[in-house]
């Protein structure tokens, strides 16, 4: 069988998917019991999923800043563009958002960064956008050190 496989892809990918998929219904079958307090069964997680909308969306940066670090730190973020764009991006039919949260600003104002994303998610929800938060992904430096202002 293993030298057919070898010399079939189909039959390779046909062995591969029932490892796979084989255990699945054992897998459903165990989650038949009650979920512990405070967890969702696998209905309710399913009914959720099927309640989502399908997203569409892209990465948020307000055109007044020209990077993560100045759309985050104090004296730069601006809550009136961030309001117009993102309903700007509803009009358009986006529903989600991901924003970058800088390390950066974090460390010079941490307070101050979690007062402004909690105002960030409180606009983007009255647009109807969700919102996917990358955090403290400093990486677009490229070995640069990394510094606000």
């Amino acid at each position: 069988m293993v030298w057919a496989m070898r010399r079939n892809p189909v039959a390779l990918l046909c062995a591969l998917l029932a490892a796979f998929l084989l255990p699945w219904p054992v897998l459903c079958a165990e989650s038949a019991a009650p979920a512990p307090a405070g967890l969702w069964t696998p209905e309710r997680a399913w009914a959720w999923h099927r309640a989502q909308p399908w997203l569409v969306g892209c990465n948020f940066l307000p055109s007044t800043a020209v990077n993560d670090v100045e759309m985050w730190q104090r004296d730069t973020y601006d809550a009136k563009t961030i309001d117009r764009e993102l309903g700007w991006a509803r009009e358009l039919g986006f529903n989600t958002v991901r924003v970058f949260l800088n390390f950066v600003v974090w460390r010079e104002d941490a307070a101050g960064l979690k007062k402004r994303f909690a105002a960030f998610l409180e606009t983007a929800d009255r647009h109807g956008i969700s919102v996917m938060p990358i955090l403290f992904d400093d990486c677009n430096f490229a070995g640069r050190v990394a510094a606000p202002g």
